[in-house]
């Protein structure tokens, strides 16, 4: 069974697992090999066992604790953003797609620039591709994310007042139905139970096992004989005259 420590990035609350090395401790930085390139990580779980069946994909090793070289890296990257995203979205306006920018970032060695974005459909960036790496001279890569990641990376405040559970601490963002909404009285009307993503409320499946262990309960009582009657006590049922 693969010995693995548990990593956050930033920006999303999702644990990952990676392969582990020697001498790491809850909340080091690590750099690590993810899909899009070198990401600067931190570890939120120390290193443990965990069953073949748990892993997905390829488990990759953790790369190394992040040096100062790494750690000023990343911050130079994320002080770019704002420039990237402008820079990007001024790009996007002369193409007229039909795509909203969400997010530009370098992976660590900068060896390629990820767009965010999202859109109703299929959108065709080819020759958008094209008009970026022109200026940027690395490799590119567009990422069409949906609503409920769309509302991740944005963020905002939801109609509780707090800050949005995607972008705060949800990790995994479960399925919600409008089952749950029913089950616990909600109005549905869709402006109430509705985020900033448009999607119905994360935190409708919180407590949706609670109420369907209450319901479930509920149904039992009411088949249940009424022992309090008297056994020789007869009941009309049916009346014909």
């Amino acid at each position: 069974m693969p010995r693995v420590v548990g990593v956050v990035f930033e920006g999303n609350n999702k644990k990952y697992y990676f392969g582990a090395i020697t001498n790491l401790r809850s909340k080091d930085k690590v750099v690590v090999e993810t899909a899009r390139g070198l990401e600067v990580g931190t570890i939120v779980e120390e290193e443990k066992t965990i069953d073949d069946k748990d892993v997905i994909g390829e488990l990759k090793m953790v790369q190394r604790k992040a040096t100062v070289k790494d750690l000023e890296n990343y911050e130079e990257n994320k002080a770019l953003k704002p420039r990237l995203y402008d820079e990007v979205k001024s790009i996007i306006s002369r193409s007229e797609l039909e795509m909203k920018l969400l997010e530009v970032t370098y992976t660590l060695d900068r060896t390629k620039l990820v767009v965010y974005f999202s859109a109703e459909g299929r959108v065709d960036f080819r020759e958008l591709v094209k008009d970026i790496a022109a200026v940027y001279k690395t490799r590119i890569e567009l990422r069409q994310v949906g609503p409920r990641d769309a509302s991740r990376i944005i963020s905002g405040i939801g109609v509780c007042g707090r800050k949005v559970c995607c972008s705060s601490f949800l990790g995994d963002i479960q399925n919600v139905t409008i089952k749950m909404a029913k089950n616990q009285n909600l109005s549905l009307n869709p402006t109430t139970i509705s985020g900033l993503c448009g999607k119905l409320l994360c935190c409708i499946s919180y407590e949706d096992s609670l109420y369907e262990e209450l319901s479930e309960s509920s149904k039992s009582q009411e088949n249940k004989p009424d022992e309090s009657k008297d056994k020789d006590e007869e009941e009309i049922v049916k009346l014909e005259i």
